[in-house]
């Protein structure tokens, strides 16, 4: 069976992070695809390998655009500078791709080499911009887990409704990334003192 014209992994990537986004991760089936595409099913085979290739393609295209937005956030920066900006680089994306980001993290095949490629961009990205602080090694990485957990934390909760009150999320959002910069001067500090 010969490929549709005009219907590549491109435009079916395009069409899932559509779906995604605006409909929810689940809601990324062959049926809702083929239906966007104006395609039947059968026709996606000839480009992707099923829902869970659909997926996984997601997934990949995902990170990379996460590393992308925070790269281009952390470039000319250092420091504090640079934490705070990597970090609502990090939090917009998901407001702009919330299907695309819950795809980064249930679709996913840790054993990927795509996947383990850009997750390791991405953490050797925050690791380097924690070389400021002049931590290394394990330090390094627990700091980076930190980094991590709070932000995925935050924009978990918005993207849910999980903040209730009416308060702009972005000085709550500035005070959480203040309130962890202040923690990784404190502990320079006291690796410093001993």
């Amino acid at each position: 069976m010969s490929p549709r014209v005009g219907l590549t992994s491109v435009t079916i990537l395009e069409a899932a992070t559509l779906i995604a986004d605006t409909q929810g991760f689940e809601a990324v089936t062959l049926a809702s695809l083929a239906q966007q595409l104006k395609v039947r099913p059968p026709s996606l085979y000839n480009h992707v390998d099923g829902l869970q290739g659909i997926r996984q393609l997601l997934s990949i295209y995902g990170l990379e655009q996460l590393n992308h937005a925070m790269t281009r956030a952390a470039i000319g920066r250092s420091g504090d500078a640079a934490v705070r900006s990597i970090g609502e680089a990090y939090v917009s994306f998901v407001r702009k791709h919330p299907g695309l980001y819950e795809a980064t993290l249930l679709a996913p095949d840790p054993r990927s080499e795509e996947v383990q490629r850009v997750s390791t961009e991405i953490v050797d990205l925050v690791i380097q911009v924690l070389h400021a602080y002049e931590l290394t090694g394990d330090a390094a990485i627990h700091a980076a887990r930190g980094l991590r957990s709070l932000l995925h934390g935050f924009a978990s909760l918005e993207q849910k409704g999980g903040f209730g009150i009416p308060l702009d999320l972005d000085v709550s959002l500035d005070l959480l990334i203040n309130a962890f910069i202040a923690g990784i001067h404190t502990i320079k500090e006291s690796a410093g003192t001993q």
